[in-house]
């Protein structure tokens, strides 16, 4: 897909430069941004090439802004209610590049325009999903996800959903407004597009792409199988994530359904008698309820009896 035009104009250029910066890291965007100051070069840009989104600073006059000739224009204005011209969008300056960014998705999908700046899917290969998974307690499960993820986003869009039941808010990662919860909301509705959901939800650590746990327990037990494996589809057929790493426990409900869609099954354990037996029970129970092929997707990962939380040597050996 071809790269959209999108200028930042405005006077303040410590806020052009930021909203700059969050939009580059958005990888499901289609744009290419540049920022300026001065009218006069949003006014050069135009007579070499279409500009296809603006967004402008309220400070410069109703008859200079109409010299652009941009497919969208977005006023950015200090204050929330501004007089504008029709075809003009308002953006009010002072909240977070989400919300913006939201907004113009907003407007977007209101003129049919979504689609073409969004999701840069074309070419991608097939969706790799990996389940992290142990019936052992405290073994270092989640920390050996989120480092398995940053090793394999190096070289590719990696998605961490953390599934576990106490996924641990502001733990791991910062807190957010929006999480795992909204998500699944808009992945109920049929005509949402979960990767352009994903472009204002997903947070980034590092290189790697995850999406805030959801904050009450027992709001992830109520979540059945089928709503967790639409979610998984829809993420793997809507959005840019080539890998989506599962991080889960026993508070998935029918857990093994959810486990027989993925592509690997890491499984942490340790050489001691008590953690052998949780997972031949396990793997036991498997045969016996006839997911003999979710069996079959187990890499079992030994991990070290010492330093388990903390060791860098978790997700080394892939």
């Amino acid at each position: 897909m071809e790269s959209k035009n999108l200028v930042i104009c405005d006077p303040e250029t410590k806020f052009a430069s930021a909203f700059a910066q969050y939009l580059t890291r958005q990888k499901e965007l289609a744009v290419r941004v540049r920022t300026c100051s001065d009218l006069s070069y949003v006014l050069a840009i135009q007579e070499k090439e279409k500009i296809d989104f603006l967004f402008i600073s309220s400070e410069y006059p109703e008859d200079s802004r109409k010299q652009v000739k941009a497919g969208m224009v977005f006023v950015i204005a200090p204050e929330r209610e501004v007089a504008l011209e029709n075809r003009e969008v308002p953006i009010y300056k002072y909240q977070p590049g989400d919300q913006i960014l939201a907004e113009m998705i907003r407007q977007c999908s209101m003129s049919g325009d979504e689609k073409q700046i969004f999701l840069k899917i074309t070419g991608k290969k097939n969706c790799r999903v990996i389940a992290v998974y142990s019936p052992v307690r405290r073994i270092g499960k989640t920390t050996y996800a989120i480092r398995l993820g940053r090793k394999l986003a190096k070289e590719a869009n990696v998605l961490y959903l953390g599934m576990e039941t106490y996924g641990g808010e502001g733990g791991h990662f910062p807190e957010g407004t929006q999480t795992l919860a909204d998500v699944l909301y808009y992945a109920r509705q049929e005509q949402s597009n979960i990767g352009t959901v994903l472009t204002t939800i997903v947070r980034h650590s590092e290189n790697l792409d995850y999406i805030v746990p959801m904050p009450v327990s027992e709001d992830i037990k109520e979540i059945d199988s089928e709503e967790w494996i639409r979610l998984i589809q829809k993420i793997i057929e809507q959005s840019i994530y080539e890998i989506v790493i599962l991080d889960m426990d026993e508070g998935v409900r029918d857990i093994y359904r959810v486990l027989r869609i993925c592509n690997e099954i890491h499984m942490l354990t340790i050489d001691e008698p008590v953690a052998e037996a949780k997972v031949a029970q396990f793997e036991a129970e498997l045969e016996l309820l006839g997911y003999e092929d979710v069996r079959r997707k187990i890499i079992r990962k030994e991990q070290r009896t010492c330093c388990l939380l903390y060791t860098s040597d978790a997700a080394d050996e892939l």
